[in-house]
């Protein structure tokens, strides 16, 4: 720096000292809020002097805090970015009332992961909501959760009351993501049920916030004939049962047919009278939308329809790089033996 800049960064860095000491920030910060505010305001202040002063002085910005505040975290040069990367990503749109509800370490993982504010503010929300961890918002982010929820067809807007509606509506995803299963093809609905009970903390934390586990294969007994229900939930908020069909195969018509009627039985033989409706949801491994939507037209039952997804372990194409037993062979055939 030369000296004219000098004596201008000894002057601004004497106001951020004075910012420091004035909102009583230490290292082991009590109020979150001030903490996330601060670093908001710090990232502002270096953004504005970079253009002049380039990207250099964070390093000798970070010696100085750390030399100032000796008992402080956060001034080292990768949170400097940080800050600075935070007042850039919101720039106008800083929600610090949500935003400073969330520790600084899921904050770095929204606004450095999401693609935009909308997708910062559902994250942010949804930790505030779930009280998530760390590593469970970042998985949640890893599966794309906010492409993924809400979006699974359903007719809940005709067969419920606009209130459970509007909450069963965001509850469902379209693609659950079963990516914690080790599954083979071909493979029978039957395995993938087992897989999924025998996993069943992941499955409830793809599923969400709310969802009981009841059961499986639970009988109902109709017309002297017993029938069973792959999967039964209870959802705490809709104070509803909800009953899950899993379909190992494409979506047909039919199957929406057969979880109406799971639905008729429910209600009448599991449903308190202080309950609400049962709610269907089919998953199947894959749909075409428009069957799906013309599948639910005139179905008088609230149900949803959505697909899975299984994580594959190597591509179709994949050769493993351990040689096979006939490589092994034909190798050792090319050279002659030896006896010791």
């Amino acid at each position: 720096m030369n000296q004219l800049i000098d004596n201008e960064y000894k002057n601004w860095i004497k106001e951020i000292k004075a910012k420091i000491r004035t909102t009583q920030l230490k290292a082991a910060v009590a109020i979150n809020s001030s903490l996330i505010e601060f670093y908001w305001d710090l990232g502002k202040m270096i953004a504005e002097k970079q253009t002049a002063w380039g990207t250099q002085f964070l390093e000798r910005l970070s010696k100085d805090l750390k030399e100032e505040f000796p008992d402080m975290e956060g001034f080292s040069v990768r949170n400097l970015k940080y800050c600075r990367q935070f007042y850039q990503f919101y720039d106008v749109e800083f929600g610090q009332q949500a935003v400073a509800q969330i520790p600084w370490g899921h904050n770095i993982l929204i606004f450095t992961k999401s693609k935009s504010i909308n997708e910062a503010h559902f994250y942010i929300q949804k930790t505030i909501e779930n009280g998530w961890s760390r590593d469970i918002l970042s998985l949640q982010i890893k599966s794309d959760l906010f492409s993924r929820q809400g979006k699974a067809i359903t007719n809940f807007s005709k067969n419920l009351p606009a209130v459970n509606s509007d909450l069963a509506e965001q509850l469902l995803k379209d693609p659950y993501n079963f990516d914690f299963l080790t599954l083979t093809e071909p493979y029978k609905e039957r395995e993938l049920e087992n897989a999924l009970v025998e996993n069943i903390t992941k499955f409830l934390l793809e599923l969400g916030t709310g969802f009981a586990y009841v059961g499986r294969q639970v009988p109902m007994v109709v017309g002297g004939q017993e029938y069973f229900i792959d999967l039964l939930f209870y959802h705490l908020k809709l104070r509803a049962f909800v009953v899950i069909e899993l379909k190992a195969t494409s979506f047909i018509p039919e199957y929406a047919g057969k979880l109406s009627f799971y639905l008729s039985a429910a209600n009448d033989l599991l449903k308190h009278p202080t309950d609400n409706p049962t709610i269907g949801l089919m998953i199947c491994k894959d749909k075409n939308d428009v069957v799906a939507e013309y599948a639910l037209k005139d179905i008088n039952q609230p149900m949803g329809i959505s697909e899975y997804q299984l994580t594959k372990l190597f591509p179709s194409d994949f050769k493993s790089s351990l040689p096979t037993i006939e490589e092994i062979e034909n190798e050792l055939q090319k050279y002659p033996t030896h006896e010791f």
